[in-house]
């Protein structure tokens, strides 16, 4: 598939399509959700092609509704009913999360993992957004316990954060006072049901237009042409190998919303860059992710 496009270079491709932020662009999404929450996981891969395509008309803020951070009902049986609900989820969505986490190393104390987030956001939006991803990750994926120091303490280091720093911040009133304000912008806003987004003109007296929940990728660009009012320009697709450089570990599910194809041709055409070892093979309970590994 991309051997039949003009190669765009990584350097190029970041420059014009994620890092247009030196002037303001006309809108600004808002994305209410909750690290902890499959829903919000499974919305990646929509969130991935809006990003690609449409991504020089607008910025993205993550607000963290802390739906979740209030876990007081521990006890198996609460825990068996999320860990089903987590399955139920990866099994339709194809963003795989692994439910026996709760069954097996449930997470105590939701709220460290928020404030964390809070504390990577003061190192740069796209450092946050990174280790937003990668705490999911290491949640969804790999069953690990994000409400822990030394896990969320290698996450910042993994992504690029100044470990010292984040360690700081995380103790922080700006990191805390940061998590209220999106409480209070979750409360403000009347958002009840996460994931919800939420999209802003430049027009501060205009409202915005919020969607909860999860449609297809269709919905969300008819709603940017709305609030652009105007039809908005398609950036191209890079190649599959920028694409995977760029965002490091992605889902067959994702590179299927992104690339419009079918699972089974996505397999197929990552077979072809494990065999020239740009990407590993990473199997999970739901589906398979694709890590990049190298150069071509």
């Amino acid at each position: 598939m991309s051997s039949q496009k003009p190669v765009i270079s990584f350097s190029d491709w970041f420059q014009t399509q994620l890092c247009s932020n030196s002037t303001k662009k006309p809108v600004e999404i808002y994305v209410f959700i909750d690290p902890l929450c499959p829903e919000c996981w499974a919305m990646e891969p929509y969130l991935k092609k809006l990003q690609v395509q449409y991504g020089k008309y607008f910025s993205i803020k993550h607000v963290l509704s802390g739906k979740l951070a209030n876990l007081n009902s521990k006890g198996s049986k609460s825990y068996e009913g999320i860990a089903e609900v987590w399955e139920k989820t990866a099994s339709r969505t194809g963003m795989s999360c692994d439910g026996s986490l709760w069954l097996q190393n449930p997470i105590s104390t939701p709220y460290n993992a928020s404030i964390a987030i809070k504390a990577a956001e003061l190192q740069g939006r796209r450092l946050g957004i990174r280790f937003l991803r990668k705490l999911q990750e290491l949640l969804f994926l790999e069953k690990q316990n994000i409400s822990e120091m030394p896990v969320l303490t290698e996450c910042a280091r993994t992504v690029g954060l100044d470990v010292e720093e984040f360690l700081r911040d995380i103790h922080s009133h700006a990191a805390a006072k940061a998590f209220q304000c999106d409480l209070k912008i979750t409360t403000e806003m009347e958002v009840t049901e996460i994931p919800t987004v939420v999209f802003f003109n430049q027009n501060i007296e205009d409202e915005g237009i919020k969607v909860t929940g999860v449609y297809p990728y269709e919905v969300y660009v008819t709603i940017l042409e709305e609030i652009l009012s105007e039809t908005p320009t398609p950036s191209p697709l890079p190649p599959l190998e920028t694409f995977i450089r760029y965002y490091t570990l992605v889902a067959t599910k994702e590179i299927a919303v992104v690339y419009d194809m079918k699972e089974s041709d996505v397999e197929l055409e990552m077979k072809k860059l494990v065999l020239r070892q740009i990407v590993e093979r990473i199997p999970a309970k739901y589906g398979t992710f694709w890590r990049y590994i190298g150069e071509a």
